[in-house]
């Protein structure tokens, strides 16, 4: 008999051992997903970076009025700018037929006494101006534009990477419901077991005339801090494992957004916590509402 309440103190401490455990794993498996996620808006921007008009010009222009168009190109909206770099580079007809000398092995100049190449200007489109529809609208305005002699962009680039995305976002979008509703049930039931052996503890409260909200106080409590301690837990696994990724994986450490992984650390901290003073709110009200032939 003496040992008893060393016992009982003992499962007490495993049972909620347990629940930390079950809820970080949980927090776990979500925030898994949501690097998954910040990995894949990272390489979606990257993919979109890639969407370029290129504006070829008049023959013969000087200097000045190449300078001026570039000038007249580089206040446009719709030109991607990251950071101090502004999307939009020069290349002239030299240059060009280098490089298609280079790619083909023909030097058409052998036979050629004109380079046929023009200058030209390559322009990155910001993500937000990347609709076909857009595009099209940039590529009229940009022929207006003096000194322009056409304007060209892959259609068919520009299309495949909106619709794409857009079934890839669709389908993430499902799994990322599935994956909440099921870690919410993971959460409330481990909860609501936990606190299945605290249930006379309850009623004993009750029967010596403890208010609802007094005996709610410490369960409430303690759940806040076991659930932003899981989602603690969580974010220290997740940290650790992109931590090896970088060095593991090569190129993986140009998909990482620190803001974003900070705010989601942030998340699962402050999930974990109201997880579980929701689940334990839900469990302790259905003791306190219970008969004593129910809780036998």
């Amino acid at each position: 008999m003496a040992n008893y309440p060393r016992k009982k103190k003992t499962l007490g401490h495993f049972k909620f051992g347990s629940v930390l455990f079950s809820t970080t794993l949980s927090l776990f498996i979500v925030g898994l997903f949501g690097v998954i996620l910040i990995q894949a808006k990272s390489l979606s921007s990257m993919i979109r970076e890639n969407v370029e008009i290129q504006v070829f010009l008049d023959k013969n222009l000087n200097d000045d009025e190449i300078s001026a168009i570039r000038k007249n190109l580089s206040s446009r909206p719709f030109i991607l700018r990251k950071a101090d770099t502004l999307g939009l580079r020069f290349i002239s007809d030299e240059e060009a037929a280098a490089a298609f000398i280079e790619s083909t092995g023909e030097d058409f100049t052998k036979f050629l006494e004109d380079n046929p190449l023009r200058d030209s200007f390559v322009l990155s489109i910001a993500e937000e101006f990347q609709t076909s529809e857009q595009i099209n609208e940039i590529s009229k305005e940009l022929e207006g534009v003096s000194g322009v002699f056409e304007v060209s962009y892959m259609t068919d680039l520009v299309d495949s990477i909106n619709k794409n995305l857009l079934k890839v976002s669709i389908v993430m979008g499902a799994f990322i419901l599935i994956l909440v509703i099921t870690v919410i049930m993971l959460i409330n039931n481990t909860i609501r077991l936990a606190l299945f052996s605290q249930r006379f503890l309850i009623r004993s409260m009750q029967l010596v005339g403890a208010t609802r909200g007094f005996i709610r106080k410490p369960f409430l409590l303690r759940s806040w801090i076991f659930g932003m301690l899981a989602g603690a837990f969580a974010s220290l696994i997740l940290f650790g494992l992109i931590t090896y990724a970088k060095s593991a994986i090569e190129g993986f450490a140009l998909l990482q957004n620190q803001e974003l992984m900070l705010i989601l650390f942030g998340i699962l901290i402050v999930v974990g916590g109201i997880l579980s003073v929701l689940s334990t709110l839900r469990a302790v009200n259905k003791y306190l509402n219970m008969t004593l032939d129910e809780l036998y």
